[in-house]
């Protein structure tokens, strides 16, 4: 699934908008009706995330990916907002096709996988695939881990969106995905990211504290951090009006 939306004419700078592993396109319909009065702003699905066909197995060709969509829309550089593992995305697109990648927002994300630890490693996989090992399917994924990511400020509407996305995306999806997910490693290469740019912290986020994001930022030649007060690692949904504030700002 891709969402588009924009300014009549299809004009106005392009904004694409990356899921996390857990997430769909439908999930930045907010943030679409926040931005597309002067942004062209495209959410796309991670491919394989509908079941149509094979989910991608490299933040390599993920990224070219997105770079295909845009290019298939005549749009030469996008700003590129990414959250949780769309932030990943987006910075392996910012590495690899930087002179396509106008500016560069990076929400609720890390620069790495957790650990290099091979038996953190394990653990992950195996809690994280515990549900479906059941099978449980995604629904039982979703109702597990979504509940345990808000913070205590959250917008009560955060939860139910977020469990209705993750329960949609294709089994088998989520599984390559999660194998991707582990060997993402990019923190050797923060110095080399050109782009002006934003990243964006819950307060409460275990996932990604602002303590990470704040040395990710310290990394990056053009890059600040804003942390919003009392939300997760859901951020966009637990505080949209803060979180588009924020947006809205750094790509005017």
């Amino acid at each position: 699934m891709t969402i588009e939306a924009g300014p009549k004419g299809g004009n106005g700078p392009a904004v694409l908008l990356l899921h996390g592993i857990g997430g769909r396109a439908s999930l930045w319909q907010p943030t679409i009706d926040a931005l597309s009065a002067d942004h062209h702003v495209i959410a796309m699905d991670m491919r394989g995330y509908d079941g149509a066909e094979p989910a991608l197995d490299s933040f390599s060709a993920v990224a070219d990916a997105a770079m295909a969509l845009l290019a298939s829309r005549g749009i030469p550089r996008a700003d590129v907002v990414g959250h949780s593992l769309g932030g990943m995305v987006a910075l392996e697109m910012a590495l690899r096709h930087p002179d396509h990648v106008r500016r560069l927002v990076i929400v609720a994300s890390s620069p790495a996988f957790g650990s290099r630890d091979p038996a953190f490693r394990e653990t992950f996989l195996a809690a994280r695939q515990k549900p479906l090992d059941e099978g449980l399917g995604m629904a039982g994924v979703a109702a597990a881990l979504v509940p345990t990511m808000p913070g205590p400020a959250a917008d009560p509407g955060a939860v139910p969106a977020a469990i209705a996305a993750m329960a949609s995306v294709d089994e088998r999806a989520y599984r390559t995905t999660l194998g991707m997910l582990t060997g993402f490693d990019r923190r050797g290469d923060l110095g080399q990211v050109t782009q002006k740019s934003l990243l964006i912290a819950g307060e409460a986020d275990a996932t990604a504290p602002p303590r990470g994001m704040q040395r990710m930022a310290d990394a990056m030649p053009d890059a600040r951090l804003v942390v919003i007060p009392g939300v997760g690692h859901l951020l966009p949904l637990e505080a949209p009006d803060a979180f588009h504030e924020v947006l809205r700002d750094f790509l005017a």
